[in-house]
């Protein structure tokens, strides 16, 4: 990884030393202002000062709006192609970071549709709106080769079936590690539909940030914001065939991002490695395949008990009526998780109910 941003530095001051409250939006501005790296955008410093007073309080997301908005019309007519990329970053940013901060969510193709229309209106005509023709896109990792996107007369139906069978699927019995490869199927099959004109990634990173919320996950900010490129990349190879040249559509890379988003895994998520011609076996499979990468893909655990475990290991001493508030669950449904994981052998409690706390075991 590389040197950190400067906007980033100045964001995690917040997380770091921040009110809980500060560290949330804090967190969700990162990922906003990061995503903007899927198309090589640049958000500008008078977005970031705004961001940093709406963590610090003293302007709420409306005011936030407001101002960035009034920014831009105040020099309409005079903007460079620079200028007009900034502004689709800035806009972008603070309609991500105001969607991620909201406590709603629906599973539904219409739903994915609506936050298209959510992050893109004042930046394209056709924000929310599906495409009416077919696309293709040079790619730098396919040395120019483009991914077979869906046909624009499918797109409805496609969706559709994409959305129905992950919502009979069920994760309640499989393992974290399988779960993780499930995700990342779902996700690169509803990228390559590729439903919109343009946006189509960053539409797809804020859906499955919402979705993985549902399972209790709190999202680690910092995978998303500091490899969101990675991430594009990683669903192009997701969906990229050549067989006369040996090349097979894989989601290994986009499972190892998954890792580290969810289980604290530790893959270098570099782009070089996605290259179609890159060729250096050892440092990849070094890089990919050392189980030390990841000790909890190993763990006997649901997607659900790991969100659990996520963050006991933040605040052993929590409660469980604070980790059910956290993770949006009932108290219930808490207790029944953390019986099931002392069971396991993956927690135990220390020092007694009322002044102790939650020890991890180690299980490698």
């Amino acid at each position: 990884m590389g040197k950190p941003q400067e906007w980033k530095i100045d964001l995690d001051e917040y997380i770091r030393q921040g009110e809980p409250g500060q560290a949330e939006k804090s967190a969700a501005w990162q990922t906003a202002i990061g995503l903007q790296d899927v198309d090589g955008l640049k958000t500008s410093g008078y977005l970031l000062e705004t961001a940093k007073e709406h963590i610090e309080g003293s302007i709420d997301m409306n005011a936030a709006k407001k101002r960035i908005q009034t920014y831009y019309e105040e020099r309409k007519g005079r903007f460079t192609d620079t200028d007009e990329e900034t502004r689709e970053a800035d806009l972008v940013s603070l309609h991500i970071a105001e969607l991620l901060g909201e406590k709603t969510f629906q599973f539904s193709p219409a739903s994915y549709i609506n936050i298209h229309k959510r992050l893109f209106t004042g930046v394209f005509p056709h924000a929310g709106q599906l495409r009416s023709y077919n696309i293709t896109k040079n790619e730098w990792i396919l040395n120019g080769e483009t991914v077979y996107y869906a046909s624009y007369d499918a797109i409805r139906d496609t969706l559709d079936y994409d959305f129905q069978q992950e919502k009979q699927f069920s994760y309640e019995k499989v393992s974290v590690t399988e779960a993780v490869k499930h995700i990342a199927d779902f996700t690169s099959g509803i990228w390559q539909i590729h439903p919109f004109c343009e946006g189509n990634t960053r539409t797809t990173a804020v859906f499955i940030i919402q979705y993985l919320k549902t399972f209790g996950f709190r999202i680690n900010n910092d995978v998303f914001a500091d490899n969101s490129w990675y991430f594009r990349n990683a669903l192009v190879r997701s969906n990229y065939n050549n067989f006369q040249l040996g090349i097979h559509a894989t989601t290994k890379y986009l499972e190892q991002f998954f890792e580290n988003l969810l289980m604290n895994a530790n893959h270098e998520l570099k782009n070089r490695y996605l290259h179609v011609d890159y060729r250096d076996e050892t440092e990849i499979q070094s890089a990919n395949t050392d189980d030390s990468k990841c000790k909890n893909c190993t763990l006997d655990c649901t997607l659900e008990e790991m969100a659990v475990l996520k963050v006991i290991k933040e605040n052993p001493h929590i409660t469980q009526k604070a980790l059910a508030a956290a993770l949006g669950k009932s108290e219930r449904t808490i207790k029944t998780r953390m019986s099931t994981l002392q069971e396991k052998g993956l927690i135990q409690r220390k020092n007694g109910k009322r002044n102790g706390y939650w020890e991890i075991l180690d299980r490698s």
